[in-house]
């Protein structure tokens, strides 16, 4: 349970908050793959786990040390819709695997073109930036899809997406065969607007730990989201594997920003 769904269930009538569960994990069915580091770099590890009677389920898991506090974080935790698409992540011969900079050029897709590819998925349907960047996985296609969800209000209203800032810019990437297998961290967000004199739009349950229960002509959302995909090292499309997000924010917007 993230920071994210506590604070959505603050929001919530009592009786449709979702019971705390513990998450675990099978270390019998874990890889771990940690990088050697130079000195002074950020002390971080990944994990692929595994579940399922043919373990058709699989989740990356990268935690990092926080250079402030020198705990460990679980900093990013992403299920892969198909497990045989995982890469192969290259080890050496003492077992340790090879960190590589997720901003290189000598990658196909660096972090920041990523980036924009996947806020591009959600803002066009990736029409401008992520279909040159991606592969249609089934990780991206549901990024369109969310972007698909423009029309939900009709004629009445209009729904649209934009990339930000990232609130977490950290990124990790170890060796693979082919390239690097890379997880990052991307924020978005979603304006919907009334079009229509006098129509206000009602806050949804989900969203009323920061909206209450006020309607307003506008409402903006923001998301932030985990993702993890194979970049080659030679020219060709990046793979989305897996992508999760959580709204992380919201607010009214005044009837200025509502058409």
């Amino acid at each position: 349970m993230s920071l994210a769904d506590l604070k959505e269930d603050e929001g919530l009538p009592k009786a449709d908050r979702k019971p705390f569960r513990a998450w675990s994990y099978d270390v019998t069915e874990t890889d771990l793959y940690i990088p050697r580091l130079a000195a002074g770099q950020q002390k971080w590890f990944a994990a692929v786990t595994r579940a399922g009677s043919a373990q058709q389920y699989a989740r990356v898991l990268v935690l990092a040390e926080n250079t402030k506090t020198k705990r460990w974080e679980m900093v990013s935790t992403i299920d892969i819709d198909d497990p045989q698409q995982l890469p192969q992540i290259v080890l050496d011969q003492d077992g340790y695997a090879t960190s590589v900079d997720p901003a290189s050029t000598e990658l196909a897709a660096p972090v920041g073109l990523m980036r924009a590819a996947v806020g591009d998925n959600f803002a066009t349907g990736g029409e401008q930036a992520g279909r040159k960047v991606f592969a249609p996985t089934k990780a991206s296609e549901q990024q369109v899809k969310v972007h698909q969800s423009v029309a939900k209000f009709g004629t009445r209203g209009t729904t649209r997406f934009s990339g930000e800032k990232p609130e977490y810019p950290d990124a990790y990437a170890l060796k693979t065969t082919t390239g690097a297998l890379v997880v990052f961290s991307h924020t978005h967000t979603q304006h919907d607007a009334s079009t229509t004199p006098g129509l206000r739009i009602m806050p949804e349950k989900h969203d009323r730990a920061w909206l209450g229960t006020s309607p307003s002509p506008a409402f903006t959302y923001t998301f932030t989201c985990s993702d993890v995909a194979s970049v080659p090292s030679t020219s060709g499309p990046s793979s989305l594997l897996g992508y999760g997000c959580r709204r992380t924010y919201a607010a009214a917007a005044g009837p200025s920003t509502a058409v």
